[in-house]
């Protein structure tokens, strides 16, 4: 492997993971910026404006984007979260420059007013499409109550209510700052021509200006509770529950991994023993979620309504378990194996590195390969959860139900 990093005069950072014995390339336009950079009164612009993106451009037609990527043979798409907005694509080597002209081309969109009418119709049915998923309404209300202020409990969709009234002009106005070259990383992997990359992207976006692209880093300051959301159309109920954790820049962020996979990492865990073998709850999983400045532990369980309460005792029976007994060692080594190969597996192709290797960089400022990350998982001792868990995160759980509550016990 080679790793390369390059900034332009005007920020645009680009940096690569080189894989002489890959077959493709992939190429990201990394955008720093999400849901958590919005304003309530332009709640949903950084996912809208990513489909905006796919519009054209003052060279290329909508026609043009969807004809070239297909042209290519490209695996391509984008994805909007809290905190960033990323543009990708894989194809043969030998289609690098082509693809690099046309995500670049991308991320410089007309903006037509006709578009933004259109494509403002079809985000008002995504919203209405996720309202109908208890998974993603329960989530997104987790994300709401556990942050309560706090700009990452931003919805990424936005509301019905935001949308309908977001106009053209705000949208050009948030990209024109949140767009900025130096907020922004092009990330390669792959089997790619280092030297012709860097020098098209100069001659291509060199010219963008630069910006003040500020973000606010503060601590969320959850507070523990339960909130349960009547919804009398579901026939089951829906529980998540947000805990404390380790940000994006810390080392214990490892530690963390291993802890929720050894709660709640599929068959195995001690949720799916307490839980879902003995048929208590349908499923019950957890994860550990890496954030700028922050983090936290996910967790959902979904479950007949009867049961509501013997679950939720359940649930915080063995989290307090964990937390005031640590793991055994048995556990730790399955957690730390399973990560690994996961990672492994994950990471045998360009395409699979692509995200890792740009939030590696917009988060930490440099690329961590993957023998250093399966060493640092493989080194993750019962001290190092222990550590973690001095802190009481589930202290702190936030636990919010989504279903008929009429019918819970």
């Amino acid at each position: 492997m080679r790793y390369d990093h390059h900034t332009l005069a005007n920020g645009l950072t680009i940096v690569g993971e080189y894989n002489e014995a890959a077959q493709s390339v992939a190429i990201g336009f990394f955008a720093r910026t999400g849901s958590r950079d919005e304003t309530p009164e332009i709640s949903g612009v950084s996912h809208f404006l990513e489909h905006m993106m796919f519009k054209g451009s003052a060279r290329r037609s909508a026609e043009d984007v969807d004809r070239e990527f297909a042209e290519m043979g490209a695996s391509y798409n984008a994805f909007t979260s809290n905190e960033n907005t990323v543009y990708y694509g894989a194809v043969l080597p030998e289609f690098q420059e082509h693809l690099i002209d046309l995500l670049a081309d991308m991320l410089r969109p007309s903006l037509r007013q006709e578009d933004f009418d259109t494509e403002k119709q079809v985000i008002l049915e995504e919203i209405a499409m996720y309202k109908d998923r208890p998974a993603y309404s329960v989530y997104q209300l987790a994300r709401e109550v556990y942050h309560h202020g706090h700009p990452l409990g931003n919805s990424v969709l936005g509301s019905t209510e935001s949308i309908s009234a977001l106009q053209r002009d705000q949208m050009m106005a948030y990209f024109n700052l949140r767009y900025a070259p130096n907020n922004m990383v092009v990330t390669l992997t792959g089997r790619y021509d280092w030297d012709a990359a860097v020098a098209q992207i100069e001659r291509v976006c060199g010219a963008w200006q630069p910006a003040e692209t500020p973000r606010a880093l503060w601590e969320p300051q959850p507070i523990p509770q339960e909130h349960m959301r009547a919804d009398p159309q579901r026939d089951r109920i829906y529980l998540a529950a947000v805990a404390p954790g380790p940000s994006a820049q810390d080392d214990e962020r490892y530690a963390a991994d291993v802890l929720a996979q050894v709660i709640g990492g599929g068959r195995g865990s001690r949720l799916y023993w307490a839980l879902v073998y003995p048929g208590i709850a349908h499923s019950a999983d957890i994860s550990y979620a890496e954030q700028d400045g922050a983090g936290a532990f996910y967790m959902f369980v979904s479950c007949d309504p009867s049961r509501t309460r013997e679950v939720i005792d359940l649930t915080r029976a063995t989290l307090h378990t964990v937390q005031a007994e640590g793991i055994t060692d048995d556990e730790l080594a399955r957690a730390r194996r399973k990560l690994a190969s996961g990672l492994v597996l994950h990471s045998e192709t360009p395409m699979g590195r692509l995200t890792s290797v740009g939030f590696d960089w917009i988060y930490r400022g440099r690329i961590e390969p993957v023998s250093e990350q399966v060493d640092r998982l493989l080194a993750v001792t019962g001290d190092d959860v222990d550590a973690l868990l001095r802190g009481k995160p589930f202290d702190n759980l936030t636990l919010v139900g989504l279903g008929p509550l009429a019918e819970a016990s």
